[in-house]
C-alpha cells in the first residue's frame, strides 16, 4: 500500500509540473516552455567556458519586484531639508532645526503635478547627510520635531505618503546612511543600531514603500562606519516584501552619472556585483569593474566574472543644476529633458529626475511649466503607434533572422520602440532596422550616420533621420547570446 502511494504521488507531481508553463526549480532556477531560467543571479561553473558563460546569462532574469519597477520607467526625486533654506547641497549636521521653516508647504502640489506630467513613483529625502529628519522620529531631536513648522507636531513623511496614495502614485524613501548629525555615527554597531531603528520607523508607519535609496556618497574625512547593509536589507524585506533597494542596495544599480545618459549599450544582466555585498568593493575591484565604466556586461566582462547578477539601472539626474533648490538656478529646457528621455528610459534604464521644492515648500513655477511640457510630449508622442498591430511580438527570434512590420498607412517616421521580454532574458547584442519607402528599402539613420544598435533590453528608443511614406519597417537580430524573444517594436513620430 505504501508503495502505491509513492507511485500515486510521484505521478501526480510530474502530472502538475506538465501542466505548468512555469515551475520553481529552486531558489534561483524556474522553467518554462523556452527552457530554463535563473532568477536574480548565476554563479558560474569555475571550469565554464564563454560560450557556456553566455549562454547561462542569457537565462538571468529579473525578480518580480525588479521587473515591476523597472516598467514605471518615470520616477521622480525631491530633496528637500535643511539644506533648501541654508542654499547648500550638503550641510555640517550642525544646522539649527529651528531653520527649517516652510512658510506654505503644499506637498499635495509636488505628488499632483508629478502625477499629471506621468511620473509613476516619487522618492523623498526622508534623512539627507545632515541627518535632519523629514518625521517624527524617537531616534534623535534633530528633526521636525524641533522645527517651527507646525509648532513641532509636523510630518513631512507622513504628509508625503498620504499625497502618493491620494493621486495614486507609488512611494519611495531616501535614507542617508552616512549621518553628520548622529553622535553614534563612526562608533560601528551603535550607529547600525541607530540606522535600523528610523529604517524601521519608516517601512512600519508610512504604508507601501516601492524603492529604498541608499545613497553611497560620504565625506572621506568622515569617521570610517561599516554599513550593515545585509541587516538593512533584512528589515526592509521583512517589513516591505514588494520593495526594491537602490545604489548601495541589491536591486537597482546607479548609472555612473548624475548628468542623466545612460550607456547606448546596457546590459540589465551584468558582472558588477551589487553593493549590498559585504566582498563587492574588493570582489569589483579585483576586476577592474567601476560603476562609471563604459562596459559592465559584455562577453570580454563575462570572461572574468564568476557570476551575473540582473542589477538594472537607474539615472538619476536633477531638473536643476543642484539637488536642492536654489534661487538663481533655473530648469532644464524642455529640448534637453526630451534628450535625457530618449538616453535613459530609451537605453534600457529607469530615469529619476529630481525636482527640489523652495523655501515655500512647493515647486516653483518655472519647474511646473517645464514638466508639463515634457509630460506633454511624451504622451502626445507615444500615444499612437502608427504600425497595424498593438502588439508585435516576436518569440525565438534567431541571428540572421529577420521580421517585417507593416504600418497602418505610409507615414512620415522618426522614432523607433523595441522591447525585449526580460522575463525570458535579455539576449540581443546588436540589431539593424531598414525602412521600406518609394519602393525601396533603406536603412535608418541618425544625424545621417548609420547608429549603433546593440542591446536592447526592457526599452530601446531611437531617434532616427525622418522618413517619409514609410510603409514598412525590418528588424534583424544581427547578434545576440542565443535565441531572442521581442515584446513590442513600434515606430511614431516626432515633432522635436
Amino acid at each position: 500500500m505504501k508503495f502505491k502511494l509513492i507511485i500515486f504521488i510521484v505521478v501526480l507531481s510530474f502530472l502538475s509540473f506538465s501542466c505548468s508553463t512555469k515551475k520553481i526549480l529552486s531558489s534561483f532556477e524556474i522553467r518554462d516552455e523556452l527552457g530554463n531560467y535563473y532568477i536574480k543571479k548565476v554563479d558560474f561553473p569555475a571550469s565554464a567556458t564563454i560560450e557556456e558563460k553566455v549562454e547561462m546569462a542569457s537565462r538571468v532574469i529579473p525578480t518580480t519586484n525588479q521587473y515591476k519597477w523597472q516598467s514605471l520607467e518615470l520616477t521622480a526625486f525631491i530633496h528637500f531639508g535643511v539644506n533648501t533654506f541654508t542654499g547648500k547641497e550638503w550641510g555640517t549636521g550642525k544646522e539649527s532645526p529651528s531653520i527649517f521653516n516652510p512658510t506654505s508647504l503644499d506637498v499635495d502640489q509636488w505628488v499632483r503635478v508629478l502625477k499629471d506630467a506621468g511620473f509613476k513613483l516619487v522618492i523623498l529625502t526622508a534623512k539627507h547627510h545632515d541627518g535632519f529628519c523629514l518625521w517624527q522620529t524617537k531616534t534623535t531631536s534633530h528633526s521636525v520635531a524641533s522645527s517651527p513648522y507646525k509648532g513641532g507636531k509636523g510630518d513631512i513623511v507622513k504628509e508625503f505618503s498620504d499625497a502618493c496614495k491620494k493621486y495614486n502614485i507609488k512611494m519611495g524613501l531616501y535614507l542617508s546612511p552616512w549621518d553628520m548629525n548622529a553622535s553614534s555615527y563612526g562608533t560601528g554597531e551603535a550607529y547600525n543600531d541607530f540606522y535600523v531603528e528610523q529604517l524601521t520607523e519608516l517601512v512600519t508607519g508610512y504604508g507601501e514603500l516601492t524603492e529604498l535609496w541608499l545613497d553611497g556618497a560620504k565625506d572621506p574625512n568622515a569617521p570610517n562606519q561599516t554599513y550593515d547593509f545585509e541587516r538593512y536589507l533584512e528589515v526592509l524585506k521583512k517589513y516591505q516584501p514588494n520593495a526594491v533597494s537602490a545604489v548601495m542596495g541589491e536591486d537597482v544599480r546607479w548609472v555612473g552619472n548624475e548628468q542623466g545618459y545612460g550607456r547606448e549599450t546596457e546590459w540589465g544582466v551584468q558582472g558588477y556585483k551589487p553593493n549590498s555585498y559585504k566582498d563587492s568593493e574588493s570582489y569589483n575591484s579585483s576586476l577592474g569593474l567601476v560603476l562609471t565604466g563604459k562596459d559592465l556586461g559584455s562577453r570580454d566582462i563575462l570572461k572574468k566574472v564568476n557570476s551575473v547578477y540582473w542589477y538594472p539601472s537607474e539615472v538619476d539626474v536633477s531638473i536643476r543644476p543642484g539637488w536642492f533648490y536654489h534661487d538663481k538656478e533655473s530648469p532644464k529646457s524642455l529640448d534637453k529633458l526630451i534628450d535625457i528621455y530618449y538616453k535613459s528610459v530609451g537605453y534600457n534604464s529607469v530615469l529619476l529626475l529630481n525636482v527640489p521644492p523652495d523655501k515655500r515648500g512647493q515647486f516653483d513655477s518655472k519647474d511646473i511649466a517645464v514638466l508639463g511640457q515634457f509630460g506633454n510630449y511624451i504622451k502626445t508622442t507615444f500615444a499612437n503607434g502608427l504600425l497595424k498591430n498593438v502588439t508585435n511580438t516576436w518569440v525565438n527570434a534567431k541571428i540572421g533572422d529577420s521580421k517585417e512590420y507593416a504600418l497602418k498607412t505610409p507615414s512620415a517616421i522618426n522614432v523607433l520602440l523595441i522591447q525585449e521580454d526580460i522575463m525570458k532574458g535579455q539576449r540581443v547584442e546588436k540589431f539593424s532596422v531598414e525602412v521600406y519607402s518609394s519602393g525601396q528599402w533603406q536603412k535608418i539613420t541618425a544625424n545621417n550616420k548609420e547608429p549603433n544598435l546593440t542591446t536592447i533590453g526592457y526599452k530601446r528608443l531611437l531617434k532616427f533621420d525622418t522618413v517619409q511614406n514609410a510603409e514598412k519597417i525590418k528588424i534583424t537580430i544581427d547578434e545576440a547570446r542565443t535565441n531572442a524573444n521581442i515584446s513590442q517594436v513600434n515606430v511614431y513620430y516626432s515633432s522635436k
